[in-house]
């Protein structure tokens, strides 16, 4: 495969809990957190929003191996950039098709932040506590409707938990969070399964084996299901609506691997036939830059231009296929944009180059980074093969999956202001599809999206 990455096939000797039909081996840069400083401009005469310019398997049983060899955790956050070799292992085609993405890459604690002082720590492609201030590991970002797969393993006598919908340091399980219950009825009286405070689970766990969980939210409606058993079916007369998922220490050791997340609700903006719903801008000679071809995709081609929703959204979750169909081309996808401006919003860039064979030093900000703010981790596509995004943006945070894979965990920490250019914008804004410039040949397809509820408070 191009640029030097090796790809196995072979699925008897792949032991990974991840489909081994791809299985990407490469040296990653463990990028910076949410407090990440912002990266310099990679391309002056670009437009941007400074200057205008995608998953997990569906297997529910638990695996048998762990799919990294040993590494030292790293952290979200200021961390140092030094690289360290990580095996990404990448979803099939047809469960990135279906939108999963990967919240644990198997080697680090990009994309986490703890709550608490504990001694968390990533080996043998396993996140693992067991000593410490009682409290949780949660993602930086926020979800609203999803469907959750994890596995893990407990000793007897732990008490742990899987938390959903919570803060980073939530204070009542009836209140402002569903605690997921991991502890053996001698242990809890919410055994494994139950939410705490809510709603107790039938079913039995035995410890030092690894189980596979499974957990659908939708609104206040949750399924949780442990080992392909259903254990608990439970309705919120309050739903709590959104936030962060949380790995909890609480007595005990606990390990969990394999994390990841399909999102729920999404609903599609571009119907595959015409533009309708989105508007080209300016009107000539955007709108010729702009067409549906046979495949159902848009295809931006021959100029400078961008394609508007009509839709706004704020707080949101984005799915997108793309395709550069030539080397090293520049575009982006731009969300929460003030309307009808030009490209003025946050970008999320499109462009796969990378220096001297090096994925882990982008080009330009890399495919997945935000354009002037942060650059990609590393670049994961090729140019002319179809690639998925996946944006997360939740107040001021903002998370990037390309492939399934997290490249992107920011925090915009500057004051609040409407323009995008000159601060945080928080306010809802239309999506824009840029072509960039006279070279531009980038194709989109498979767009959808949905405005994430707002929480509710206790």
């Amino acid at each position: 495969m191009r640029h030097s990455i090796e790809t196995l096939r072979d699925r008897r000797n792949c032991r990974s809990p991840w489909p081994c039909t791809s299985i990407l081996l490469v040296a990653m840069l463990v990028g910076c957190g949410p407090k990440q400083a912002p990266s310099p401009a990679g391309n002056a005469a670009a437009p941007s929003a400074a200057a205008p310019s995608a998953a997990a398997p569906s297997a529910a049983a638990p695996s048998d191996a762990a799919p990294v060899a040993p590494a030292p955790a790293v952290a979200g956050g200021d961390v140092d950039r030094a690289k360290v070799p990580l095996r990404v292992v990448a979803p099939d085609d047809e469960e990135l098709n279906d939108g999963w993405i990967a919240l644990f890459d198997g080697q680090t604690l990009f994309g986490w932040e703890p709550g608490s002082a504990a001694n968390w720590s990533v080996q043998d492609g396993l996140i693992s506590v067991s000593e410490g201030e009682p409290g949780l590991l949660c993602t930086t970002a926020e979800f609203a409707d999803y469907q959750l797969r994890l596995e893990f393993k407990f000793e007897s006598g732990t008490n742990s938990g899987v938390f959903l919908h919570t803060p980073l340091v939530p204070t009542d399980p009836e209140k402002d969070c569903y605690e997921l219950n991991i502890a053996q009825p001698e242990v809890s009286p919410f055994p494994t399964g139950s939410f705490v405070k809510r709603q107790k689970a039938d079913g039995q766990f035995a410890p030092d084996e690894w189980h596979a969980l499974d957990v659908e939210l939708r609104g206040g409606q949750a399924v949780v299901r442990i080992d392909q058993q259903t254990v608990l079916e439970y309705a919120d007369p309050r739903p709590l609506l959104r936030g962060r998922i949380g790995l909890q220490l609480n007595k005990g050791k606990v390990e969990f691997r394999a994390i990841r997340l399909k999102p729920l609700e999404l609903e599609p903006l571009f119907n595959g036939v015409d533009l309708n719903g989105w508007v080209a801008a300016p009107a000539a000679p955007a709108a010729d830059i702009f067409r549906v071809e046979a495949d159902q995709a848009i295809r931006a081609r021959g100029g400078k231009g961008q394609l508007e929703s009509e839709r706004t959204f704020g707080d949101l979750v984005l799915q997108i296929e793309c395709k550069t169909n030539a080397p090293l081309l520049n575009s982006g996808i731009f969300f929460r944009c003030i309307p009808h401006e030009s490209l003025n919003g946050y970008e999320s860039q499109i462009h796969n180059g990378f220096r001297k064979g090096d994925r882990q030093s982008p080009v330009d900000c890399g495919t997945g980074g935000i354009f002037r703010r942060v650059d990609a981790r590393i670049v994961v596509p090729d140019d002319g093969a179809w690639f998925r995004k996946t944006i997360v943006a939740s107040g001021p945070h903002i998370a990037v999956w390309v492939n399934g894979f997290q490249v992107t965990d920011w925090t915009d920490t500057r004051p609040p202001d409407p323009n995008p250019r000159k601060g945080l914008r928080r306010q809802p804004g239309s999506i824009m599809l840029q072509a960039h410039d006279e070279t531009t040949d980038v194709s989109f397809r498979q767009l959808h999206a949905r405005e994430m509820p707002r929480r509710s408070e206790p």
